[in-house]
């Protein structure tokens, strides 16, 4: 249990936190300049309300890469705070072990990709006539690059704040694990209002999204470290950005597949959560060899 305990010393105070915090904030919106240029110069920008309709009107690949670029235009400023301005080293921001442990971060992210390509299989084998094949070879050949490249960044930086900065930032305040790990659950799931899938589906879809990042934070907290929250989270957007995309997804891309299935919230929610997350867990579980799971999350400091 030293994820959170490790950087909650005298020296630390949650101020700094904040303005770290100000900080990735400032250099992200620098990084949209790009994205707010395409937008502002397009001619039926004016007459169109959500920004989401004018970049779907883009080609798809040029769009997923304005979309992308600010997290990896913040991902040097992450580091910059983190070891200049708070003096720790970066690896204690991901883990609590000396080093980072690449090989958690590929078995999570292989076992994700492996049941996310099963999920969609199946759908795929039980429902054909909903999907429609995609693939054209040069505009995948490019999504292809530009998401290996580029969303291993974007999820790694999202996890670096949530499951990172700000856990440990929240651990600094209250001295406890369970009151960071919720509140940071719930800034996540609510940065999540504004994607298209919301829209789509329903206010109550932000469920999915604060219950994954309960998922990402609890299993951080249990394993002393994120490297398994990173895998899963960079699987989860490279399937979604190269196997399968909708209409009404946040990623449109050149995909392998297009869903036309009229989209719905239910029991895929419920079975995403009550089932598959804890199945996960609990593999993880078994093959990391948990202990104390319970003081884990209850522990104080």
């Amino acid at each position: 249990m030293k994820f959170l305990e490790q950087v909650a010393t005298e020296e630390k105070s949650f101020i700094d936190y904040l303005k770290g915090s100000v900080i990735f904030i400032f250099f992200h919106f620098i990084g949209q300049i790009p994205i707010s240029l395409y937008l502002i110069f397009q001619n039926d920008f004016a007459t169109q309300s959500d920004p989401y309709a004018v970049l779907s009107a883009a080609p798809s690949n040029l769009s997923l890469f304005l979309i992308l670029f600010p997290f990896v235009f913040t991902f040097p400023f992450i580091y910059w705070v983190v070891v200049r301005m708070h003096k720790q080293s970066f690896t204690s921001l991901i883990s609590a072990r000396k080093t980072i442990d690449w090989n958690r971060i590929l078995f999570s992210f292989l076992l994700w990709a492996g049941v996310s390509l099963l999920l969609v299989g199946t759908d795929y084998l039980l429902e054909p006539e909903a999907y429609q094949w995609n693939f054209k070879p040069i505009p995948f050949l490019i999504l292809f690059f530009i998401a290996i490249l580029m969303i291993p960044i974007q999820t790694t930086v999202e996890e670096l704040i949530f499951r990172g900065y700000l856990l440990q930032g929240f651990g600094v305040l209250f001295k406890n694990r369970w009151l960071p790990l919720l509140l940071t659950s719930v800034i996540f799931g609510m940065l999540h209002l504004w994607n298209p899938e919301i829209d789509k589906l329903g206010i109550h879809l932000i469920w999915y999204y604060i219950g994954t990042g309960l998922f990402l934070g609890i299993i951080t907290l249990f394993d002393d470290g994120m490297e398994l929250a990173i895998g899963f989270h960079a699987a989860n957007n490279l399937i979604t950005a190269l196997l399968v995309t909708a209409s009404w997804t946040a990623f449109q891309t050149e995909s392998l597949l297009i869903d036309f299935s009229e989209p719905s919230l239910g029991m895929e929610l419920l079975i995403t959560l009550l089932v598959i997350y804890p199945l996960l867990g609990f593999i993880f579980y078994y093959r990391y060899k948990w202990k104390n799971i319970w003081t884990q999350l209850t522990h104080k400091f």
